[in-house]
C-alpha cells in the first residue's frame, strides 16, 4: 500500500475520429508508467457491444479472443494489458454493454432494487461504476485504467461516458479523461488536420466528460503549430497535447510518452501521490530497466528467423487482419528476441492450400514446396471447416520434410488427425466438430459439452481458463518447460478420443502431456530422431507469454527453428 492513503484513481481513455489507432495501448502504456513509479495499478477494457462477453465474436470482425486464468473470454487488449504490465487480470476487469445489462436485469429480478423503476439512466452508468469500483477494491490498485471501446459519438458509448462523467461528478480530483484520436494527412494537401480533432472533443464535451490529455495519433510527429491549435480550441494545456506518431514496436510507446512527460501530467492532474514505499519503488526501477532491455534486444536484434503462420482468420475484406492471432504473434517476437533474433513473420491462409476454383493441385504442390523458406511454421486455433483441408496438407507437408512445427489447441488436433490418416492407417480420421456423423471420430467432443451443444449452450460453455497439465519425463516438451507440472490456458470443447490413443501411439506420436487424471491430452510431439520439433498442445500457451518472461514453448520452439 502507499505511504500516504489517498482515494482511488481513475483514468479513463477514450478514442476519437477512427477506431483501432492505439486506445489499448495507450492505456497500457499509461499503467506501465505508473506501474514502474511504483504505484499499484489495474487495468479494465469495457467494450460496448451486446455480447455478454467476446467468446461469440467472430475473429475477422473483432480480433483475437483472449481467454483470462479464470476462463473469461475477453477483447485483445486484455492481452496488451497482461503484457505490459506482467500480471494477470481477473474478469472483473472486463465488461461489455450486454453483461452490465444482464446484471441490471438480475438485480431487478432479484429485488435489489426495492421496488424502484429500473431505469436506463441512472442505473446503467451506476452498475458501470459498481463494477470499476469493485475491480479497484480487489486489486488494490491505487490507479484505475479503464479503456473505453470504440470512439466518442457513437450511440453505443453514452452510457459508459454517463458513468465517467457521473464518477467524476462524485470524484472531482480523483478523475481523468485521456482521449486517443487521429490526426491525418491527406495526401492531396500534405497537411496534418486537427479539425476532426476538434469535432471529436467537442462531442466528448457534449457528453458532460472534457478530455485532461489528448494523444494526437499520427504517421509523424506533431507539431507545435498543431498542439496550439488543438489546446485552444479543445480547452486542453498545450503540455497535455502529446504526440505519438507511428512506431516499429508498440513496446517503445511508454519510453516516447515518458519523454513526453505523461506520467508527470497525470500525477498533477490527479494529485497522484508521488512518494512510495522504498519496496515498491524499486520493484518499479527493476521492471523499468527490464522492459529497457528487451525494447533495446527488439531494435538491435538482426539475425533473421523466418516464421510461417498458417491460420483461415486472416481475410477482411482485401486486406489481412492479424490481429485474429495477436498474441501468437507477440509470442513468437517475445522468444525471438530472447534469443536474439529479428522474427520475420508471414501470414498464410490456408485456403490457398486447398483444390478450388482456379486453384488447381499443381498450384497446391508447388505452394507447399514454398514452405520450404520458412524456418518453422505455426498453425494457431480456431473453430469450424472452413480451409480445414489446407491445414491438413500443410501438416502433412511440415511433418514429411522435416519442418520445425508448432501446433495451437485445432493445430493439435489437426495434427493428431493427420497422423491417424497418413501414418496409422485410418482413412477416414476426422473430428466430430468437422463431421457429427463420423464413424473414425479421432478427434471428439467432450463428455462435458454434449449436453451444452445439443441445447446451443455455446457462450461461455466452453473448457476454459487455466488447466494443469502433467508432462512425461524426458519429452521434447519436459525439456521446453523444465518441469513435468504445468499451467496453460484452454479455449476448446473437443479433444483427443481416448478410444484411439494406444494405436496413436504405437504408431509412433507421443501423447507427452495429459491432464492430472490421465483422460485429456494436452501435448503431442514426435520423437527428436523422427523430426527436429513436431509438437502440439491443446492449449492456448500464446495468452501467457510476455516481453519480460517470453513462453518456454515458443522459445524451445525458435531454438529449433533457428538451426533449420
Amino acid at each position: 500500500m502507499a505511504t500516504k492513503k489517498q482515494n482511488p484513481k481513475y483514468i479513463f481513455v477514450v478514442g476519437g475520429v477512427i477506431s483501432g489507432v492505439g486506445k489499448g495501448v495507450t492505456a497500457s502504456s499509461i499503467a506501465k508508467i505508473l506501474q514502474d513509479r511504483g504505484h499499484i495499478v489495474t487495468s479494465i477494457k469495457i467494450d460496448p457491444y451486446v455480447n455478454v462477453d467476446a467468446g461469440t465474436m467472430n475473429p475477422t470482425e473483432h480480433g483475437e479472443v483472449f481467454v483470462l486464468d479464470d476462463g473469461h473470454e475477453t477483447d485483445q487488449d486484455m492481452g496488451n494489458y497482461e503484457r505490459f504490465l506482467n500480471i494477470n487480470l481477473p474478469n472483473n476487469n472486463y465488461m461489455t454493454t450486454g453483461r452490465v445489462y444482464q446484471g441490471v436485469i438480475e438485480k431487478e429480478r432479484s429485488m435489489f432494487y426495492k421496488g424502484k423503476c429500473v431505469q436506463v439512466v441512472p442505473h446503467i452508468p451506476m452498475e458501470v461504476i459498481s463494477r470499476i469500483k469493485r475491480a479497484q477494491e480487489k486489486s488494490g490498485a491505487e490507479c484505475v485504467i479503464i479503456e473505453i471501446g470504440g470512439t466518442i459519438g457513437e450511440y453505443e458509448n453514452i452510457l459508459f461516458l454517463e458513468a465517467a462523467r457521473m464518477l467524476k461528478t462524485e470524484n472531482p480530483k480523483d478523475v481523468a479523461c485521456v482521449m486517443v484520436s487521429y490526426l491525418p494527412v491527406p495526401g492531396a494537401l500534405g497537411e496534418m488536420k486537427t479539425k476532426p480533432t476538434q469535432h471529436a472533443v467537442r462531442t466528448l464535451q457534449s457528453s458532460g466528460v472534457w478530455p485532461d490529455m489528448i494523444i494526437a495519433r499520427s504517421k509523424i510527429t506533431l507539431d507545435e503549430k498543431r498542439k496550439e491549435k488543438l489546446a485552444f480550441f479543445c480547452n486542453v494545456k498545450q503540455e497535455n497535447i502529446i504526440g505519438a506518431p507511428d512506431v516499429s514496436s508498440i513496446y517503445d510507446v511508454p519510453f516516447n510518452f515518458e519523454k513526453e512527460n505523461v506520467g508527470d501530467i497525470i500525477s498533477e492532474v490527479l494529485s497522484l501521490n508521488k512518494k512510495v514505499s522504498k519496496e515498491r519503488k524499486e520493484e518499479g526501477d527493476k521492471n523499468k530497466k527490464a522492459w529497457d532491455t528487451f525494447v533495446k534486444k527488439a531494435h538491435t536484434a538482426t539475425s533473421e528467423i523466418k516464421i510461417a503462420i498458417v491460420g483461415k482468420y486472416f481475410d477482411t475484406g482485401d486486406f489481412v487482419l492479424s490481429d485474429a492471432y495477436l498474441s501468437v504473434i507477440e509470442a513468437v517476437k517475445f522468444s525471438a528476441y530472447k534469443l536474439n533474433k529479428k522474427p520475420v513473420i508471414t501470414w498464410i491462409n490456408s485456403g490457398e492450400y486447398e483444390v478450388a476454383g482456379k486453384i488447381t493441385a499443381s498450384d497446391v504442390k508447388k505452394k507447399l514446396k514454398s514452405l520450404d523458406t520458412f524456418d518453422g511454421i505455426i498453425i494457431p486455433g480456431g473453430f469450424g471447416s472452413r480451409g480445414i483441408t489446407g491445414k491438413l496438407e500443410v501438416i502433412k507437408y511440415i511433418r514429411e520434410n522435416k519442418i520445425p512445427y508448432l501446433g495451437l489447441c485445432y493445430g493439435m488436433q489437426l495434427a493428431v488427425i493427420e497422423y491417424a490418416r497418413n501414418v496409422v492407417g485410418i482413412k477416414g480420421a476426422t473430428s466430430k466438430e468437422l463431421d457429427d456423423k463420423a464413424t473414425e471420430d479421432v478427434i471428439t467432443i467432450m463428455e462435458s459439452q454434449k449436453e451444452k451443444v445439443g441445447n446451443k449452450n455455446y457462450g461461455g460453455s466452453m473448457r476454459l481458463g487455466a488447466y494443469t497439465a502433467i508432462i512425461k519425463e524426458g519429452s521434447l516438451v519436459a525439456k521446453a518447460y523444465s518441469d513435468t507440472a504445468i499451467s496453460e490456458r484452454h479455449r476448446h470443447r473437443y479433444e483427443v478420443n481416448p478410444n484411439y490413443i494406444k494405436q496413436i501411439e504405437d504408431a509412433g506420436l507421443v501423447f507427452s502431456g495429459t491432464s492430472p487424471d490421465g483422460k485429456l491430452m494436452e501435448f503431442i510431439e514426435l520423437p527428436k530422431k523422427v523430426h527436429p520439433f513436431f509438437v502440439a498442445t491443446q492449449a492456448h500457451p500464446e495468452f501467457k507469454a510476455r516481453p519480460l518472461s517470453p513462453h518456454p514453448l515458443f522459445t524451445a520452439f525458435l531454438q529449433i527453428a533457428s538451426k533449420k
